[in-house]
């Protein structure tokens, strides 16, 4: 089969025990699959460079990339088997198209990639790889790139690129906050123009979407999807809306 492709925002850390809607829309939306993956491959801003690096690890493990969260949090692992096979793969898929991609035998899955899969595929049973995000790519060259990752979807891969519909740390309020203002125009200016299909506005998110600089004062959470909507294509459907911590938009989509 074709797999679709998911975009997810894993917003704060504390998502992994505080499932709230996200979970459970997670474990809903794998339910309706009609296969499993024989792989996952993950995009995620927690792991950023000038440049591409997959990770070849024979066996994942979850790395524990935060500080001052309650012990609980600590104590949480995903040890899903990693895939050389597919890490290979992806190296020789973008070298057709004269991207370089260096190996990386030993860093973990970070946050962005193992939080969501706890919801997604709990058993922690299928391979998982981990591919960088290349700080140095805007919207046009993230969603160049998920078309060069597409054929990986007839191939037996769920592509996730995991991020944050916005993200403003600086804004982060209380739990159970209201959205603040500049949050829910920007959710609804992505929900009508990927239902849309308005790629090139969507391109120029920085000066077209209400409060850009607000909800993305750094773009590196929102370039996954871009990643993701380059392999997955249109049609998206819009999985989950809530908002966390006042400030983080944890919408999810599916696209293709």
């Amino acid at each position: 089969m074709r797999f679709p492709v998911l975009f997810v925002s894993h917003g704060s850390p504390m998502l992994a025990v505080e499932p709230g809607r996200t979970g459970a829309a997670l474990a809903a939306w794998v339910q309706t699959l009609p296969e499993r993956p024989r792989a996952i491959l993950v995009v995620s801003p927690h792991w950023r460079g000038a440049g591409l690096a997959v990770s070849t690890r024979g066996q994942q493990e979850a790395w524990h990339d935060f500080g001052g969260f309650p012990p609980e949090l600590y104590t949480l692992e995903y040890g899903a088997p990693g895939s050389p096979e597919l890490a290979a793969r992806i190296r020789r898929l973008l070298a057709e198209s004269d991207l370089p991609v260096q190996d990386d035998p030993a860093r973990p899955l970070d946050h962005g990639a193992w939080v969501p899969l706890r919801y997604l595929y709990p058993q922690a049973d299928i391979p998982v790889v981990q591919l960088a995000l290349d700080a140095r790519l805007d919207a046009r060259g993230q969603y160049a790139l998920g078309r060069l990752l597409a054929p990986l979807r007839d191939e037996g891969v769920l592509i996730i690129g995991s991020g944050s519909l916005t993200h403003n740390l600086r804004h982060v309020q209380p739990p159970g906050s209201a959205p603040l203002p500049y949050v829910g125009p920007f959710q609804d200016w992505y929900a009508r123009h990927l239902a849309e299909g308005n790629l090139e506005t969507l391109m120029d998110w920085q000066r077209e979407a209400p409060g850009a600089m607000q909800a993305h004062p750094h773009d590196d959470h929102l370039m996954p999807l871009y990643v993701a909507l380059g392999a997955g294509g249109l049609p998206a459907l819009r999985l989950n809306d809530e908002v966390s911590y006042g400030a983080l938009a944890m919408d999810a989509y599916q696209f293709g």
